[in-house]
């Protein structure tokens, strides 16, 4: 395998670097000041300018719908980067240095995910109706899958109801159910859900489930609260606990067709796992520059902080892992690339579980350079460790990963060793 990246993606590279150096750190602080004049002026859930005013300048610098796999492209009719998953990768990262930085260029979950889902799978009426305005970023969505009610680790669990009823304006589906860590959808920008629910319970245990589209203005959504993450909501983002009470949308907006849930789930939850993984690489990267440049600044006990065995250790510890974890996540985005998400499920697993645990680890041992700061938010340190460590429940916990990647392990010394799916967990 060849580790260096292609020239299309250095050149990518390049022009990412230049525009986070001119544009996405010198308006880290604008970002924070805009959130704290929005919540006392009472509008924390309204899209920030900050962000707004810089989609644009990326779109005119190339750098638009970036994460848009070459397949996804042309099913979508949108010409984007045409890039592979290894070729993403790279460019990822970098955005990953700065957690709302993605947005800026269309490349955030869950809209990634959604309009891949749309573009393959949905038809021709509903991506005119929502992949392109997804695309143009016009519009937000989200992806309703977690439940509060039953364990969602299992996505068999999913209980929400999709009914097929006929009535005088044609069939209809009827939704109703109870969800929670919904993305997204506190967003006014926010249109549309994909949602996921059980439209024959009498099916097979993988052919329960569907997937249909939601306008999120149909009568019967109900938005209880939005979440907290150690303190922190997310606004305008947002995650939130919601209901669907007998919300009715037409039969043509159900996706790919009944009981094929699962199917659309193993599409989706793939490049979304190697999208959050390649994003804590770059996280991860920022959280030991910042933990080098205290280290050589700080004086403690008559030397620098950088003097200190302990922190020398970790710094080499911090090189040791983010570089390992980039290496598993490139060879699983080149697997994909040339196998297939299928034939990747395991090295998906191994770097959905690595990547996480590594950049909360990493990130720990930067808070702890910086002493008492590392704990608040005159640092990024604080709010970086709960989206590390959210990701070790996001797009499935660390044990059913772990638990997969045993069972194809296993599989290869057993006498009739047989397929392991790839477990189908909540969404972000």
């Amino acid at each position: 395998m060849d580790f260096d990246y292609s020239p299309k993606t250095k050149e990518l590279q390049a022009k990412l670097l230049r525009f986070m150096d001119d544009h996405i750190y010198p308006n880290e602080k604008t970002y924070h000041e805009e959130l704290a004049a929005n919540t006392a002026a009472g509008k924390r859930w309204t899209a920030l300018q900050t962000i707004e005013n810089l989609k644009p300048k990326a779109r005119a610098a190339g750098l638009w719908n970036l994460f848009l796999p070459v397949d996804s492209a042309a099913a979508s009719g949108y010409e984007g980067a045409g890039l592979t998953n290894q070729e993403y990768a790279p460019l990822a990262e970098i955005m990953g240095h700065v957690p709302w930085a993605s947005e800026a260029f269309n490349c955030s979950a869950p809209d990634t995910g959604n309009m891949e889902t749309i573009a393959r799978y949905g038809d021709e009426a509903n991506k005119a109706r929502w992949l392109k305005p997804l695309l143009e970023g016009q519009i937000r969505s989200a992806f309703a899958m977690t439940e509060p009610d039953v364990a969602s680790s299992d996505a068999t669990n999913i209980a929400t109801r999709i009914e097929r009823v006929s009535g005088a304006g044609g069939d209809e589906y009827v939704i109703n159910g109870h969800k929670w860590w919904i993305s997204g959808a506190a967003d006014p920008r926010c249109a549309v859900f994909i949602t996921m629910g059980k439209t024959d319970p009498e099916a097979p245990r993988h052919s329960q489930q569907s997937m249909v589209i939601v306008p999120a203005d149909a009568k019967g959504i109900r938005i209880v609260r939005p979440l907290t993450v150690f303190g922190y909501d997310d606004a305008p983002h947002g995650h939130v606990e919601m209901y669907f009470e007998n919300v009715r949308v037409p039969v043509s907006n159900i996706l790919l067709g009944e009981g094929r849930g699962f199917e659309i789930a193993q599409g989706r939850l793939g490049p979304g796992r190697i999208h959050h993984c390649m994003r804590l690489i770059g996280l991860a990267e920022r959280a030991l520059e910042l933990m080098c440049k205290r280290a050589s600044s700080r004086m403690a006990f008559g030397k620098l902080v950088s003097q200190q065995t302990v922190t020398q250790e970790r710094i080499a510890e911090a090189r040791c892992k983010i570089d390992m974890a980039r290496l598993l996540t490139l060879k699983a985005a080149w697997l994909m690339d040339i196998a297939g998400n299928k034939v990747a499920k395991n090295e998906i697993a191994m770097i959905k579980v690595v990547a996480p645990s590594m950049a909360c680890q990493v990130i720990d041992w930067a808070m702890q350079v910086h002493g008492g700061g590392g704990m608040c938010d005159d640092f990024p340190l604080a709010y970086a460790y709960t989206g590390a460590r959210t990701l070790r429940f996001a797009d499935g916990p660390d044990e059913v990963h772990r638990n997969a990647i045993a069972k194809l392990e296993l599989g290869k010394y057993a006498a009739n060793p047989r397929e392991v799916e790839m477990p189908i967990t909540r969404g972000s």
